[in-house]
């Protein structure tokens, strides 16, 4: 009878550092768990170059364009523009594009962003934690969000004009 409580103890003490170890890893790397077509944004608080701290309860109601980018990023650099222009078109639509810069210096993005002429939203993620939240890689990543916060197109990689206009356009066609 001792033997069996024995090997009963040292199973429950293996489970429990399985479950442990998990536990620590999926905090560290991640769930898993990143946003799929169809599921909820996970919420982020992002200090913006405006100097004040933003999160997604700030754009409820509005379909979203939110892009994941790096001024080192020639495709994320290159979709910069289309980005832009989207944004001045759909603004009256409740449409907001969103650039969230990954793991770059305030002084970086002031500059790009004053290069470049861009006047929406930037948000800082320097430790990466909205990309981890999301799953993000790799950059440029841009999520379309309807109006209710569901994630319903993911798309993967630099964007042109005609398909960042094609699918704001079926975004704010969603009832």
């Amino acid at each position: 009878m001792g033997k069996s409580r024995k090997k009963v103890q040292i199973i429950v003490l293996l489970l429990v550092f399985i479950l442990g170890g998990y536990a620590i890893i999926s905090n560290v790397y991640g769930s898993g768990g990143k946003p799929e077509v169809g599921s909820k944004t996970p919420s982020f608080n992002l200090l913006g170059l405006d100097g004040s701290v933003h999160n997604l309860d700030e754009y409820k109601g509005k379909s979203m364009v939110i892009n994941f980018w790096g001024t080192w990023c020639e495709p994320c650099v290159k979709e910069m523009p289309a980005l832009q222009v989207q944004s001045e078109k759909w603004e009256d639509k409740d449409v907001v594009v969103i650039g969230i810069n990954v793991g770059e210096d305030v002084m970086s993005v002031e500059n790009f962003v004053k290069q470049a002429n861009l006047d929406f939203p930037i948000l800082l993620d320097p430790n990466r934690d909205a990309v981890r939240s999301y799953g993000i890689s790799p950059l440029p990543t841009t999520l379309f969000v309807s109006a209710d916060g569901k994630i319903r197109n993911i798309h993967l990689g630099g964007l042109d004009l005609g398909t960042l206009d094609n699918e704001i356009e079926q975004l704010v066609s969603i009832p």
